[in-house]
């Protein structure tokens, strides 16, 4: 008797090599988004070691959505190590400094070395709700906070950084108000790759 052979359909689920192959694929945007939360290298190393792992044995994801996943994954590690908690008092703009050899940094640097000194909690709200586009309420979620929180974190984030602006001559309030279209999101992530790869090697 001929043995039957069975036929198996395609998985429509992310499986390990697929979720192997998208940390492969993206591993500086992913590195890239743990370093934005956690603004520290070790730390954002760890988070994405943990994301590779969270992923790989997660719950079933749709192969559709493996790269935001992955995100994701990186987000809530980074939640996890860093427990950003809203302040009770308004947020201070604390001072940083790009050190560019004794040159006037460019206005991107000025932009980028603002975001990574938010307080924590302030940066994680614009970074998930701006550079992720994540919603309120999902950020508030994840965060394990009020979403009026959320609401008033990125608030004060752009009154501060307007603020900022407006105190500096290098970088010009309107190039700052562009942060939340598209274009500048990927210029942010493209300019802070060339900083931490720099920094890291």
């Amino acid at each position: 008797m001929p043995e039957t052979k069975q036929i198996t359909k395609p998985t429509p689920y992310a499986n390990r090599d697929d979720f192997r192959q998208v940390f492969d694929e993206d591993m500086n945007s992913l590195y890239l988004l743990s370093f934005l939360l956690t603004a520290d290298h070790e730390k954002a190393e760890q988070c994405f070691v943990s994301g590779v792992e969270d992923a790989v044995q997660g719950n079933p994801v749709f192969k559709e959505w493996a790269r935001s996943w992955a995100r994701r994954v990186i987000i809530v590690n980074a939640v996890r190590a860093i427990n950003p908690r809203p302040m009770e008092e308004n947020g201070r703009w604390k001072s940083a400094t790009v050190s560019n050899n004794g040159k006037t940094p460019p206005a991107e640097q000025v932009e980028i070395a603002r975001v990574l000194a938010l307080d924590p909690f302030e940066r994680f709200v614009y970074v998930m709700t701006v550079l992720e586009r994540y919603s309120d309420q999902d950020c508030s979620l994840l965060l394990g906070c009020a979403r009026r929180d959320v609401v008033a974190a990125r608030t004060r984030v752009f009154s501060q950084i307007a603020n900022a602006a407006s105190h500096s001559t290098q970088v010009p309030a309107a190039s700052l108000e562009k942060t939340a279209s598209d274009e500048r999101n990927s210029s942010l992530f493209d300019l802070l790759a060339g900083q931490c790869l720099t920094t890291s090697a």
